[in-house]
């Protein structure tokens, strides 16, 4: 159960109505089944060892007296197994007869009827509450009351029967409510097996986590055993949960009963997005990029209103940023009424400029009506040279930023001429990693894209490209979506685009995925690592992977002094790195721990750094 994850299931098997011995077979079948894929939490639908649909013969004595037989059966059965299993029976208290669940571990009955919490001793994070029933008022089900006691994980022993609606339903519910509580929820519902006297039941068996549905199995078609498995990250689950005061004191009244569990890897099954500040549905993207870019043009849009302005400046140098910008500023002047010519898209040619950049830059400018200004800073930057004493051929850093503050001032002293504001390009990849000037493209009046990452402004510009019916800008836009990421500073040969910021700082789909997992998620760069392998398989080595990782916890604490003093801009996620909303962190902190996770890495894998 290594970096939080633990394996589950939610199994329904196919049982026969008050046959105690033959349902107890089935369900050490199961068990077994389980066991070799791995699986630590097992939950059976509530009733199973007798079947919901018994009606008054679950207050027969006899009925009683088989299925408690059955009971220690089963337990039997899960001696040697390291799995937490949790069964249905009805359960006789003198004249009181009620549905329990029993929970089951290394041939014991841990604890009958199943109350209170079951904490794991080799993951503490993974502490199990146990629900049976049907009641959907998710705030007052014991599920609600437990997960703010420490519950992580909630085993839903269903007995809903089937309807045309009922699968919907239930994952609506399963989703809400997992994400509501911030847990993970493994339901199992009766399946085929029961009585159809009035029902049917089909089997449902799903894994969520918080509003992710992670796995699923019901029993359409021929009647068969339903099983679901997954992994649920309870450390992840932990982490959303801090500095949250409805989980922050647990309820020390609650009952805690510890069961075992080995400290083994899981294998991980289930998917991991490559690209996780995107939705994972294809089918959704479109709709997504649309509020992204709504989100970008109403902030815009007010910040331009409140200033009283009537125009936008933008650097274009065609780039994927600048040219998602110039186009977020051609839909805001519209959105106002204004003409697409109140754009003044600025094309700022210097040492590094290639052809193709700058033809895509002017392509999209003029394709969406914007005034097209090409300003050579060339004369410029060299009296600057000049005046700081810095020879013409020294391509040190001076060299680049020269370029970078320069464009800066003209962008903005433009924007004062045309009563207009000067918006700004870099996005939120880049304020991460800080492959940005200070006080140079760092700087702007309003940055609409300081809340997307380089994979969101990649999927909004490609939206448009496959959107629009302007063959000449479709044309250009693909082009810039095919172009290598470049901050064009140092001279170029023959043409050709040389400076590749992916070779400083890496992949930025990478750059993005560590961003989501180790700030967004909490995880450390360990975990990330192998998250990451899972999610990219075979397309980046270990030591690439690990190299990468190592410059991103570097830039993370080196460039937080650029974040610290941010201009303003729309947040289109929950994560932003503004100083006054955003992610907080002291401009001199130290990567050392993070660093030292990822040399123990390297030693373990045999990799020498």
């Amino acid at each position: 159960m290594k970096d939080g994850f633990v394996k589950v299931a939610a199994a329904s098997p196919v049982i026969r109505v008050a046959d105690c011995d033959y349902n107890a077979q089935r369900i050490i079948e199961i068990i077994r089944e389980a066991d070799a894929k791995g699986v630590k939490l097992l939950v059976f639908p509530e009733l199973t060892l007798t079947g919901v649909s018994c009606f008054d013969l679950l207050t027969h004595r006899v009925l009683l007296k088989g299925a408690r037989r059955a009971l220690d059966a089963v337990a039997e059965a899960t001696k040697g197994v390291d799995m937490l299993v949790l069964v249905g029976l009805p359960l006789a208290e003198g004249a009181r007869v009620e549905s329990a669940a029993a929970a089951l571990y290394d041939g014991e009955i841990l604890a009958l009827p199943a109350d209170g919490l079951f904490r794991c001793a080799a993951l503490p994070e993974l502490q199990v509450a146990v629900e049976l029933g049907d009641d959907r008022d998710a705030r007052e089900r014991p599920a609600a009351v437990l997960a703010g006691a420490g519950a992580t994980v909630i085993a839903q022993m269903a007995a809903f029967p089937a309807t045309v609606t009922s699968t919907g339903e239930a994952l609506a519910a399963v989703k809400y409510e997992s994400k509501q509580l911030r847990a993970g929820l493994v339901l199992a519902a009766p399946g085929k097996g029961e009585s159809t006297t009035d029902r049917v039941y089909s089997g449902l068996c799903l894994v969520a986590e918080n509003g992710k549905l992670l796995a699923s199995d019901e029993q359409i078609g021929p009647a068969r055993t339903s099983l679901a498995v997954s992994e649920i990250d309870v450390q992840y689950l932990v982490n959303l949960r801090r500095g949250d005061e409805d989980f922050a004191y647990p309820d020390e009244d609650v009952a805690v009963c510890d069961w075992g569990g080995e400290s083994v890897e899981t294998t991980l099954t289930r998917a991991f997005n490559k690209h996780p500040h995107l939705p994972e549905d294809p089918a959704a993207l479109p709709a997504y990029c649309e509020r992204m870019l709504d989100l970008q043009v109403s902030g815009l849009v007010k910040r331009m209103e409140y200033a009283h302005l009537d125009h936008c400046v933008v650097g274009i140098s065609g780039g994927v940023d600048s040219t998602l910008c110039v186009m977020v500023c051609a839909m805001a002047v519209r959105r106002m009424g204004l003409p697409s010519t109140n754009v003044v898209a600025c094309t700022l040619p210097c040492f590094g400029t290639s052809s193709r950049t700058k033809s895509n830059a002017i392509v999209v400018a003029e394709q969406w009506g914007c005034e097209v200004r090409v300003i050579d800073i060339g004369k410029s930057v060299y009296q600057h040279f000049d005046d700081i004493g810095h020879a013409h051929d020294d391509y040190s850093i001076a060299f680049e930023n020269a370029q970078a503050r320069e464009r800066t001032q003209v962008l903005m002293d433009i924007a004062n001429k045309v009563n207009g504001l000067d918006v700004g390009t870099e996005d939120l990849s880049e304020f991460i990693d800080g492959w940005c000037t200070f006080n140079g493209d760092h700087t702007s009046m309003y940055d609409v894209n300081l809340g997307l990452t380089k994979t969101q402004v990649r999927a909004a510009v490609s939206h448009i490209a496959a959107t629009t019916a302007d063959r000449v800008l479709k044309a250009a836009l693909y082009d810039v979506l095919d172009c290598p990421v470049t901050p064009e500073l140092l001279p170029i040969k023959d043409d050709m685009i040389e400076q590749k910021s992916e070779d400083a700082v890496g992949s930025y789909a990478l750059q993005d995925f560590f961003t989501h997992n180790i700030l967004i998620e909490g995880f450390s760069p360990a975990k990330t690592f192998r998250l990451a392998k899972a999610a990219y398989g075979d397309e980046f080595t270990d030591e690439e992977l690990i190299r990468w990782l190592r410059s991103w916890c570097r830039r993370l604490f080196s460039q937080q002094f650029k974040r610290s003093c941010l201009m303003d801009g729309p947040a289109v996620e929950a994560f932003t790195v503004s100083p006054r909303t955003g992610f907080l962190m002291p401009s001199d902190g130290e990567a050392a721990l993070f660093l030292r996770e990822l040399d123990e890495l390297e030693n373990k894998l045999g990799i020498r750094n």
